[in-house]
């Protein structure tokens, strides 16, 4: 259960780390701008944070299984090569 708990918060912290990816020159230039002190930088962050709202709860967890299965490839290749070596067995029987 604690797995599904997590994926707000997981989803969460791989949309900012995109979007501030994505939009690096441009927040560079909002924060280069001479009426941007430093009690704008939570407005900045929470705004960034509303993006998160566009995604369902289902493509969230979507979102950030996909995210773990890109980080954990062996094990996935380890799946995979059996597979096709017993279909390849099952193909010459």
């Amino acid at each position: 259960m604690s797995g599904k708990n997590s994926v707000p918060s997981d989803f969460a912290s791989y949309y900012l780390q995109q979007a501030t990816k994505e939009l690096a020159e441009d927040l560079d230039k909002v924060r280069g701008a001479d009426d941007f002190k430093g009690d704008a930088l939570p407005l900045l962050i929470k705004a960034l944070q509303q993006g998160t709202a566009l995604f369902s709860p289902a493509d969230q967890q979507r979102i950030v299984e996909a995210g773990k299965k890109q980080t954990t490839p062996n094990a996935d290749d380890d799946t995979s090569s059996s597979r096709s070596s017993s279909t390849g067995s099952d193909e010459e029987q």
